[in-house]
């Protein structure tokens, strides 16, 4: 599929009265579209998704259409929330440890790269903190600096030992036994999508 009908089909996966912050609605993403202002229109959509939770086709057709712009960043956004749409959404308030008491000496991207580990209250057979693996996006910045603060998503490797998350939660990030930064949870919300049917043998 080219890249308008891509855009297109997102568009009408957005109900007409969705309107972000600044009053942008679907009808300006239209007027974009008509002008071939595809990355406009994109960046429009990307916004209006984050009004109210849009169904996992419209992040598909978001990331299949940055794929062919070739805008990798917006691609990796969109992929991150097709994820979210299948696992649920957890945001948190994350604290770097500043350069002089880490072992990272740094900065990293910001577009979910990183997957570091998280003790979120777990515990292994012989009572050791149950560390689990969690890639690592940054709202609103490229990059995280050391002792830096920032309002980051997770995407769980194994979603389902997430579930016991609660806001206000303190979790810590390590990338070795250390501990490389803090982090207070400030939202856990479950998968949009609904589980797949399994037919009863």
């Amino acid at each position: 599929m080219d890249i308008p009908k891509l855009l297109e089909a997102a568009s009408l996966l957005v109900p007409e009265a969705v309107a972000t912050e600044n009053d942008i609605t679907v009808n300006d993403v239209w007027e974009y579209l008509a002008h071939d202002e595809w990355e406009v229109a994109l960046d429009l959509l990307e916004g209006l998704g984050d009004v109210p939770p849009l169904p996992l086709a419209f992040w598909q057709s978001l990331a299949a259409a940055a794929e062919q712009m070739r805008l990798d960043r917006s691609a990796a956004w969109c992929h991150w929330r097709c994820f979210e749409s299948r696992n649920g959404i957890i945001r948190a308030d994350l604290t770097l440890r500043p350069a002089h008491e880490a072992r990272r000496q740094t900065p990293f991207s910001g577009a979910g790269v990183l997957r570091p580990m998280w003790n979120i209250g777990g515990r292994t057979p012989t009572g050791e903190p149950d560390l689990c693996v969690a890639a690592l996006w940054v709202e609103f910045t490229p990059f995280m600096e050391l002792g830096g603060q920032a309002t980051v998503r997770l995407a769980p490797l194994s979603p389902s030992k997430w579930q016991q998350l609660q806001p206000g939660q303190v979790i810590t990030m390590h990338e070795d036994r250390t501990v490389a930064g803090t982090a207070i949870v400030l939202d856990v919300q479950g998968p949009s999508v609904p589980p797949p049917v399994t037919l009863q043998s």
